[in-house]
């Protein structure tokens, strides 16, 4: 799959890689300055992004396959990233700053990012390439333990640590007999001490795990696939499928044939900067101050960096990360942090009820925790976890204290500070959670993850982030926690900002930074589009539209164009003008569009003013956020009378044409019950009924689909256009920049929208100021 930006001009940055390492540091990228880098991602796996360590839960049954994608196809169209999936980098050019892929593509670069992760470890022992034996690294090995499970019944996984337990749950779950083999004395060795991993392998012996402890494997018998294993003690186990889960080794083979300096890994600085100029790693393939990091929050940690170094945006650098674990399988809670294990130069405070089954241990420095070992219980690992971070001072604490809540009766969330890291491999606060669920209608575990990143890395905090909203949403919650400012540029909320706009009649970026005391300031993508989205909105003036916003640049340096076409609708002469000027120019690609329009694609910057000369018609507007296309039912094959919805499209299209959105709009008209508009799932949608036209608002078909909310019903044609323009015109003046209408809606209220429709005063002024902004846009937009 390959989905082309249109960013020429821009310094040209290729990331190997499309893991969570690589694109969460493009989604940082972005974040810092939008406009910095034409974009392009090379990808082995024929996916976009997922998250790879939500596989277990895949296998587990827990979760599908499209429940664990991190950024889907439209996320690489709507940032005009180029990724090519299934095709795998193979030689670097330093010199000539250059890459070369397996397909015998050859790009050029100005900054390289090398994320290609690890791949995981196969034992070189006699019988690993027999057939059944894997590695569960992807979704292809996912699956094929899935089908294994089928028709075979015996599996064995090679590994008691976190991978090789979680893989050993979701093969119990698809009804396999399990041999958990591993070649220490206890699971988990790295991450436990002896108590923890005892009583670990305990609870996982009763959900029916069989563990073969102190086991080095010899050979994989079978005649052509795998039917046993023997080990060098001599004894044997019997195996329909062996899971080899002994580790990962980070993916340095490329590096160190382009002449990168490696060592364990990708050799790099604090920067991320490798021996050749311009060319970066992140990720499970870096080695930095000799340490190799394998979980997701140091890789986050790392991207956040390199986009702000690679942005020239001021940053100390990455220090390294504290390493913490979480496992859950099947109600089995264990954490781990640090240094686990006491030596000479510490201390340690335990608890241990063996009627409850409960452990936790906390490891001291010198009055300093350092380490902490939980199981059973987990709820105080997120603040233990903080307190190791920060290195605070536990010599005022009783022993006991450090173990316990301050409360029996209180959650730990009750007791965390509103700093206190929730979510440790997004950086997500207490506080910050909070204000999702009082601000912005966040009122479940995922329209939380959805809204902040909580749980949607590891998964590992998804019970402390329910328990934290089961309390925010509780009688006992009183907590008042600060606003968040739009960005550290203008260090105020949105709120504040549109105040200070309104109060001192600011009309410029400058006076808007100098009324904010922020003169010194140049902001920043975050809070220029937003500063220039309000001024506009607050200070309407005439817009001198470009024509140039009406063609939208290709990767190659060509241009796109679409005849505006009402709901879809043409003509006869129109057509024949498109058809006689794609002839002329030779124009390559001539495309029908989801959004009902014809796009001419492959016209050169040369011909552009002799196409518009030609057309004579009106362009659809292509840049900034817009009504991005009413869609109708036109084609659908019911036999229902389609001739009033497609005039109300036309009459809807034409009045809200060139207005500027908060965030782009979609809006659907179906003449039916049959729905082909989809209209439900957009963001206003009206379905023609018996009883008049019901007009829905909220919808979405982007990642996460939903379906919209009806807002009410107009008996008429006319009066469904004026309730959808009011609508409109009251979603442009009081939703946030970039926030979709199912946002501001679950924000606002649909109670509160509905009595705003309902005054046949109010809604009369929305419309009226709605034609006024048209007409402001319309007196001087000229082709």
């Amino acid at each position: 799959m390959i989905y082309r930006g249109d960013n020429m001009g821009r310094e040209k940055l290729i990331v190997i890689g499309n893991g969570m390492a690589g694109v969460r540091f493009v989604e940082e990228v972005l974040t810092t300055d939008a406009n910095a880098f034409d974009i392009t991602i090379f990808g082995s796996e024929p996916h976009v992004n997922y998250n790879r360590i939500l596989l277990s839960t895949v296998l587990q049954g827990n979760t599908k396959v499209e429940d664990i994608i991190l950024n889907s196809v439209e996320w690489y169209q709507k940032n005009s990233i180029t990724l090519y999936s299934s095709e795998t980098v193979i030689h670097i050019d330093t010199v000539k700053k250059q890459i070369k892929t397996d397909k015998k593509r050859s790009l050029p670069y100005d900054k390289l990012v090398i994320a290609t992760g690890s791949t995981p470890f196969m034992l070189p022992i006699p019988g690993s390439n027999k057939e059944g034996v894997i590695a569960f690294r992807t979704i292809e090995d996912c699956q094929k333990m899935i089908d294994t499970s089928k028709s075979y019944k015996k599996a064995v996984v090679i590994g008691g640590g976190l991978l090789g337990l979680e893989a050993a749950r979701g093969l119990l779950n698809l009804k396999m007999e399990v041999d958990v083999v591993h070649i220490e004395s206890y699971l988990m060795d790295r991450q436990l001490d002896q108590t923890a991993s005892k009583m670990l392998q305990a609870e996982l012996e009763k959900q029916g795990m069989n563990f073969l402890l102190q086991k080095m494997t010899a050979e994989i018998v079978g005649d052509g696939r795998v039917e046993g294993l023997r080990f060098k003690d001599g004894t044997e186990t019997s195996a329909d499928l062996v899971v080899m889960a002994v580790g990962v080794r980070p993916n340095v083979q490329l590096a160190k044939e382009s002449g990168i300096e490696t060592n364990r890994a990708i050799v790099v600085n604090d920067f991320l900067e490798t021996s050749i100029e311009d060319v970066y790693a992140v990720g499970e393939c870096v080695e930095h101050r000799e340490t190799v990091y394998g979980l997701v929050k140091p890789l986050y940690e790392q991207g956040k960096v390199l986009a702000s170094h690679i942005c020239k945006k001021k940053t100390e650098g990455y220090q390294g990360s504290v390493l913490s674990t979480q496992l859950k399988i099947s109600g089995v809670n264990v954490f781990s942090a640090g240094q686990i294990v006491e030596d000479e130069t510490t201390k340690s405070v335990k608890v241990f009820d063996e009627i409850e089954q409960v452990y936790k241990k906390v490891v001291c420095r010198n009055d300093v925790i350092v380490g902490s070992v939980m199981f059973g219980d987990t709820s105080d690992g997120p603040r233990m976890l903080d307190m190791i971070i920060k290195q605070k001072d536990i010599s005022d604490l009783e022993n006991v204290q450090l173990l316990q809540t301050a409360s029996l009766t209180e959650a730990p969330v009750q007791t965390m500070a509103s700093t206190d890291i929730i979510c440790q491999c997004n950086g997500v606060s207490k506080r910050r959670i909070i204000d999702a669920v009082q601000n912005e209608g966040c009122s479940s575990v995922d329209e939380i993850k959805k809204c902040t990143r909580a749980s949607g890395s590891c998964g590992s905090c998804k019970p402390l982030v329910a328990n934290l909203l089961d309390y925010i949403q509780s009688d006992t919650f009183d907590e008042v926690v600060e606003e968040i400012p739009l960005c550290s540029c203008v260090n105020v909320t949105e709120e504040t900002l549109i105040e200070e706009i309104l109060t001192k009649n600011v009309t410029s970026r400058q006076e808007v930074m100098r009324a904010l005391g922020r003169e010194h300031e140049q902001g920043c993508p975050i809070c220029i589009p937003a500063i220039d989205y309000y001024l506009a909105k607050i200070h309407p003036t005439p817009e001198k539209v470009n024509e140039r916003i009406h063609a939208k640049k290709n990767h190659d340096g060509t241009f796109s164009i679409e005849p505006q076409m009402y709901a879809g609708q043409s003509s006869a002469q129109q057509l024949r003008v498109i058809s006689e000027v794609v002839e002329k120019y030779s124009i390559p690609q001539v495309m029908i569009t989801s959004s009902q329009r014809i796009s001419l694609s492959g016209i050169k910057a040369e011909q552009l003013e002799e196409v518009y000369q030609d057309l004579n018609m009106a362009l659809y507007r292509l840049d900034d956020h817009f009504v991005y296309s009413i869609q109708t039912c036109a084609g659908q094959r019911c036999t229902c009378d389609k001739s009033e919805s497609i005039l109300l499209a036309m009459k809807l299209e034409q009045s809200v044409e060139q207005l500027k959105t908060p965030q782009e709009v979609k809006i659907g008209v179906s003449a039916c019950l049959h729905n082909g508009a989809h209209s439900t799932t957009k963001d206003i949608g009206l379905i023609r009924m018996d009883r008049g036209w019901e007009i829905y608002a909220g919808g979405s078909s982007r990642r996460e689909p939903r379906a919209g909310e009806l807002l009410c019903i107009a008996e008429t044609v006319t009066e469904a256009i004026e309730i959808t323009r009011a609508l409109f015109q009251y979603y442009r003046e009081t939703a946030k920049y970039l926030e979709y209408i199912s946002e501001w809606l679950d924000r606002v209220g649909v109670i509160h929208v509905r009595e705003v429709l309902f005054d046949f005063d109010l809604r009369e002024q929305l419309v009226q100021q709605m034609e006024e902004d048209q007409a402001n846009t319309k007196s001087v937009f000229t082709l």
